[in-house]
């Protein structure tokens, strides 16, 4: 299981997240990651796409789990 800590929040970021966390009936970190979640969903991430990045060699792949999608590769 992947961590990541956030810092610098812009003020009040925390409490907002705690009171939507309560609204929805759940823990804020549960709330954090049900939005990161449902924001990197709306994108389209491949597989090349993440492979191009600088830390590429050190991502564990969960295609399933990415909603990752396959596409022919452009020579």
């Amino acid at each position: 299981m992947e961590q990541i800590l956030i810092r610098n929040l812009p003020p009040g970021t925390k409490a907002a997240l705690k009171l939507r966390a309560e609204q929805h009936r759940r823990s804020a970190e549960a709330e954090a990651r049900e939005i990161l979640a449902d924001a990197l969903e709306r994108e389209s991430v491949t597989l090349s796409d993440l492979l191009g990045m600088d830390e590429g060699a050190d991502i564990e792949f969960e295609p399933d789990r990415l909603n990752l999608t396959a596409r022919a590769s452009h020579l």
